[in-house]
């Protein structure tokens, strides 16, 4: 494995959730949550969790990008990234986000939105991933 890449990877596709975030959940359908103010933070308090958020995402993503290298099969990034991105997403949309609507006091709308910008959101991340991270050049297979 190529752990600069891995991590020039994590780091860049962790830059790039942040900026998703803001436009998408921050902004682009931030009112979906107005309704739930006894399940989620409003934005000022989310503020003081921040770190700890950012903290959160680049482990998740750096760990995405350590099994996106160890399942590499030499195609060209963008197809590998754009077909482990979809996979990631599925999953986030069906254990995250199915469970946060079984378990928490939300409609059905902001779980769809939610299921939306998630399997979009982690495309992009493997895609970013897919581009960035080359295997060493022991690694080739």
């Amino acid at each position: 494995m190529n752990y600069q890449r891995m991590a020039l990877a994590a780091v860049i596709a962790t830059v790039v959730d942040l900026v998703y975030g803001f436009l998408i959940y921050g902004w682009l359908i931030a009112d979906a949550y107005n309704p739930y103010p006894g399940v989620y933070r409003s934005g000022v308090a989310v503020r003081s969790y921040m770190p700890l958020g950012f903290a959160g995402i680049f482990i998740a993503i750096l760990v995405l990008a350590v099994i996106y290298a160890k399942g590499y099969e030499g195609g060209h990034g963008a197809v590998e990234g754009t077909r482990f991105g979809v996979l990631a997403g599925i999953f986030v949309v069906c254990e995250l986000v199915g469970t946060n609507y079984v378990t928490l006091n939300i409609g059905g709308k902001l779980a769809l939105e939610q299921a939306a910008v998630a399997l979009v959101e982690w495309t992009i991340l493997g895609i970013v991933i897919g581009l960035i991270y080359k295997p060493a050049a022991a690694d080739v297979r």
